[in-house]
């Protein structure tokens, strides 16, 4: 990728490329956001039936994610702008897309808000999408690992923890960050040793990442930084919030070394006999 985040004058000035394709990934099926009005030529994505393997909590192969991208007349040569009401899902997407292999992947600075907040244009006509072939790509999994492999690691001196949940969560006082309801684990805690870091401390209000010196800041103060040689993993209750941690420090800081726990709470929390802090 030459620049995986791009701006919102980038992406306005290239509507009109047909080798650039736009998806908004919505987080919920009730959401009405893209039909109330979407960037022009943008589909839809409902994170779930996109990312997830079809009926196990796995993500798909690099062969799976060929076909449900050619079915969205996606080639392996064009560039994916990836933008959502909720940022994280968006960096989620580009995470998952990333380890099924395919080259050119991009986030939209600011995402939805700042595109909406600059009065950019906006649609509601569904694009007509035409299948295309699409060649498998090389798949990467280097970025994510396991609950055996946090399990095995913790108390290391070569690993930081960082729990990006919100700081109720973190406390063992909630398991989700939904108004609505608490679900998500049997357990209310945070895994052993972790380092707490609210995702959204890494953002501006209207969700472009902060300064590099400010993040650098940020994170130095949880003990990650660029001269540490320590490994970084991150994790949340889904993961979600966790690749919007994993975005900042590996493409917009240039961190080598940082992996996600995509299992996160909803897994540690609920697995019989795994440790748990509070």
């Amino acid at each position: 990728m030459e620049d995986p985040l791009v701006s919102t004058d980038w992406l306005e000035r290239h509507l009109d490329d047909p080798t650039v394709r736009v998806i908004e990934i919505v987080a919920w099926p009730e959401s009405r956001d893209y039909e109330d009005g979407h960037i022009p030529g943008a589909i839809r994505w409902l994170w779930k039936d996109a990312l997830w393997h079809d009926t196990d909590r796995e993500f798909p192969t690099p062969a799976e994610m060929a076909e449900r991208l050619g079915a969205a007349g996606i080639r392996e040569s064009d560039t994916i702008v990836l933008y959502g009401e909720l940022i994280q899902f968006a960096t989620y997407a580009l995470w998952v897309l990333t380890m099924t292999g395919h080259p050119d992947v991009r986030l939209l600075e600011g995402s939805r808000r700042k595109w909406v907040a600059e009065r950019r244009p906006l649609e509601v006509d569904v694009p007509v999408v035409e299948p295309v072939a699409y060649r498998t790509q090389r798949g990467d999994l280097s970025s994510r690992l396991g609950r055996d492999d946090v399990r095995a690691h913790l108390g290391s001196p070569d690993r930081v923890l960082l729990d990006v949940r919100s700081p109720e969560e973190y406390a063992g006082e909630r398991v989700g960050m939904s108004a609505t309801g608490d679900h998500g684990a049997e357990r209310y805690g945070r895994i052993p040793g972790a380092q707490h870091l609210f995702f959204r401390e890494l953002l501006e209000e209207d969700d472009r990442f902060k300064p590099e010196a400010e993040l650098r800041s940020i994170l130095a103060s949880r003990g990650v930084s660029a001269e540490d040689d320590r490994e970084t993993v991150v994790y949340c209750r889904l993961s979600h919030r966790a690749t919007l941690a994993w975005f900042a420090m590996r493409f917009v800081l240039g961190f080598e070394d940082v992996r996600v726990y995509d299992g996160s709470w909803t897994e540690w929390g609920s697995i019989v006999g795994f440790p748990i802090e509070r």
